[in-house]
């Protein structure tokens, strides 16, 4: 079947011509199975490609040498750590059962191993629904390692060590993110989010270095499971790159459920002790915990593949550099999700593994838009975002940026006595009356936002969430009851420069 080729948008005839003259093993083969990686094998072959994709063995923790099909989200990411969030938020409704008439014994149980075994079991219950989406879509699977060794050919390490070579005339890069850790004494007596989702043990005492999402999501998982957790982080408030005011009600949060704070504060060493593990913090202070977390980022899982010796250029983190349709600065080559360092979120891999299926095997060249992507950090109670935050809108602004804003306690607290308030923001360029950003941190928040992202995406102004008639009585009427501005931040033009 001959195949389209794409170049700056337009069909480049001469190389499909070349291409198609050519005989390949596969018209696309896919280098990881993740979420990316398995959306682009699919949508590809249902667009008739002849689509082959290998990943490594399954195993929970990931190494160079063991993996899984459905990569990191499903395996040792957003999957398993959610079904933690939900087993650790029902130590807080636990507690406040009690105002609801619940008689609730004082020492009410926690089994650490039998919510680990659940998380297993759904995570391998995943892992075999994705190998059966492949086959469905007649995608051929590979276990085994793959590297690129020539513009149109990977090899493919199996489990026994043998190498096998397949052609392709276009091959993705779907690789995604592996957890680094910062190189101070001692770093080898910690664990990453690999590790801290198959804990053999529960911790009771644990310390967590990062101030991101994984941070803050640890911190309040362990937490809510009743161990005791400080959280070291080197800014003076959690989640930068967040809205400020959301940044410091989660900080709030986060004390108000009892975890130990330590902003501006990083480690310096970790010790091995007959009691756990020693650690020195840059200021001097030594606590002793059962787990050390380094949430400290993740870096693109590229180092492997051999890019450089086929000539594809990747940045200083080693990411793979792509233009807007994600392609490579060798023709044929490709790469979508966390390999390419963009916006490092499961659902924008899927986006751009839906635009490179509908680019190459589709006939419809499609960009990913990068606007207006709603995410959530699942701490408890979560916080979650869409659209620009107070600090971008005035960074960007050409006009006068109104700010609303709803600050309330939610009315279940108000019967339970839990003092923990919701927090919902709306950020407004008044020369339009558009909606630029919202904000919200309290219960359902990743619920309700996206619902509001829709919105956004569709331009919404203030007036029409204004006529919006809200769903009473609930914690989302809020966003279309905000009358009143809470501040407006006056345009101020930056000084032109001669530069």
């Amino acid at each position: 079947m001959a195949r389209k080729m794409l170049v700056d948008g337009e069909i480049d005839k001469a190389a499909a011509e070349e291409a198609n003259a050519t005989h390949y093993d596969f018209d696309l083969f896919v280098i990881g199975a993740g979420s990316g990686g398995v959306r682009a094998a699919r949508f590809s072959a249902n667009n008739g490609a002849k689509v082959g994709i290998c990943e490594l063995p399954f195993h929970p923790i990931s190494s160079e040498e063991i993996g899984g099909v459905g990569g990191t989200c499903v395996i040792r990411g957003c999957v398993p750590k959610k079904i933690l969030v939900y087993g650790a938020t029902y130590g807080g409704e636990l507690e406040d059962a009690r105002n609801y008439g619940w008689e609730i014994n004082e020492n009410v149980d926690f089994t650490w191993k039998k919510l680990l075994q659940k998380k297993t079991d759904e995570i391998l219950r995943l892992n075999n629904i994705y190998k059966r989406l492949l086959a469905n879509a007649a995608v051929k699977l590979y276990e085994g390692e793959g590297r690129i060794v020539g513009p149109n050919e990977v090899e493919v390490r199996q489990i026994d060590g043998t190498k096998i070579s397949y052609t392709a005339k276009h091959i993705l890069i779907a690789t995604g993110s592996r957890a680094q850790k910062p190189n101070i004494p001692g770093h080898e007596l910690a664990i990453t989010s690999d590790e801290a989702l198959s804990l053999e043990d529960f911790p009771k005492r644990a310390v967590v270095l990062g101030g991101g999402y994984i941070a803050v999501e640890f911190a309040s998982i362990w937490r809510g499971m009743g161990g005791t957790v400080d959280l070291f982080f080197r800014k003076e408030l959690p989640l930068r790159g967040f809205d400020d005011e959301m940044r410091a009600l989660v900080a709030r949060n986060l004390e108000g459920r009892g975890v130990n704070l330590h902003p501006q504060t990083s480690l310096t060493q970790l010790i091995k002790t007959d009691d756990g593990i020693k650690v020195i913090s840059s200021h001097g202070e030594e606590f002793v915990a059962d787990v050390v977390l380094f949430a400290t980022g993740r870096n693109p899982n590229t180092k492997r593949l051999n890019l450089e010796a086929v000539g594809v250029e990747v940045d200083q983190a080693g990411a793979v550099k792509v233009d807007e349709y994600s392609r490579t600065n060798i023709p044929s080559i490709w790469a979508v999700g966390d390999a390419t360092n963009r916006i490092n979120l499961t659902p924008v891999a899927l986006m751009e593994a839906t635009c490179f299926a509908n680019t190459v095997f589709g006939g419809k060249p499609t960009k990913a838009d990068y606007s207006n992507v709603a995410c959530a950090v699942f701490c408890i109670p979560p916080l979650a975002v869409v659209g620009l935050s107070e600090e971008e809108a005035v960074e960007q602004a050409t006009g006068d940026i109104l700010v609303f804003t709803s600050g309330f306690n939610p009315m279940k607290n108000t019967i339970s006595g839990r003092q923990e308030k919701t927090l919902m923001k709306l950020i407004v360029d008044e020369k339009t009356d558009k909606v630029i950003g919202a904000s919200m941190c309290g219960p359902d928040a990743a619920e309700i936002m996206q619902g509001i992202a829709i919105a956004l995406k569709c331009g919404a102004t203030k007036a029409q969430f204004d006529s919006t008639v809200g769903i009473h009585p609930s914690s989302a009427e809020e966003f279309v009851t905000m009358r009143s501005v809470t501040r407006r931040i006056a345009y101020k033009p930056k000084p032109k420069t001669s530069l």
